[in-house]
């Protein structure tokens, strides 16, 4: 990334009249104010599906995990309040009225970055805690059911914002759009390991997957500062 050249096949992102320029990211055109209109429309109504699912998501998987004793669901629910901060981010900044402002851009993706950060942190104290307890979970029919249903709905959301979020040139969305994907990650995770538990008595599977997601958000976080280092220096 780097200052606007000018050149339309290079515009990763744009300052001041970005609006009426012409973005092409991995070959897709934006060239008109209507048409990016259009996707800032459905780029806010996939946030908006993307809280309202998330907002149930942490209350039955909260709920299904005290039911059966299930850290891991309990935790999966808790690390669904930061998900739905970066969707208040990303919702912020696409409503925000400086949105092409290279300064309101990297404060979004610093908030989105830290929020990264802070599920890894939840994600990587419940596995070290469950590993540490050796504690496995009751059996949840119920809690697996949800979790893959959680699995294709996040993949679904992350990749239809992903694709907004390039033909935009929005690195926020972009950015919460892999923050979803990291939670149809997790969800599966916990899915594997609850139907480990259930069938093979495999009850460090969970905790094991979750480390690995952890990881990953942290990798996601650093990504996301080097983003906004970038989007913060100096033009030239």
């Amino acid at each position: 990334m780097g200052a606007d050249s000018g050149q339309p096949d290079g515009a990763e992102h744009a300052g001041g009249d970005a609006y009426s320029r012409i973005v092409i990211e991995e070959g897709v055109r934006v060239d008109s104010d209507r048409t990016r209109e259009e996707l800032e429309s459905r780029g806010l109504r996939l946030e908006y599906a993307t809280i309202a699912w998330n907002a149930v998501e942490m209350v039955v998987s909260i709920s299904l995990g005290v039911a059966a004793r299930s850290l891991a669901l309990v935790a999966f629910g808790l690390d669904t309040m930061v998900e739905l901060f970066a969707s208040g981010v990303v919702v912020w900044h696409l409503r925000h009225p400086g949105r092409d402002s290279d300064h309101i851009t990297v404060q979004a993706l610093r908030m989105v970055a830290a929020a990264f950060f802070v599920l890894a942190l939840v994600v990587t104290v419940g596995a070290v805690w469950a590993l540490a307890a050796g504690s496995a979970a009751d059996e949840s029919p119920v809690g697996i059911a949800y979790l893959a249903l959680t699995v294709v709905v996040m993949l679904s959301l992350g990749a239809a914002k992903r694709a907004i979020g390039i033909r935009l040139g929005s690195e926020p969305l972009a950015a919460e759009a892999r923050m979803s994907i990291l939670d149809a990650a997790l969800a599966f995770g916990v899915l594997i390991g609850l139907a480990a538990n259930a069938l093979f008595g495999w009850w460090w599977a969970d905790p094991v997957a979750a480390l690995l997601v952890g990881a990953a958000a942290i990798h996601e976080g650093i990504e996301n500062l080097e983003e906004a280092n970038d989007f913060s220096k100096p033009a030239g």
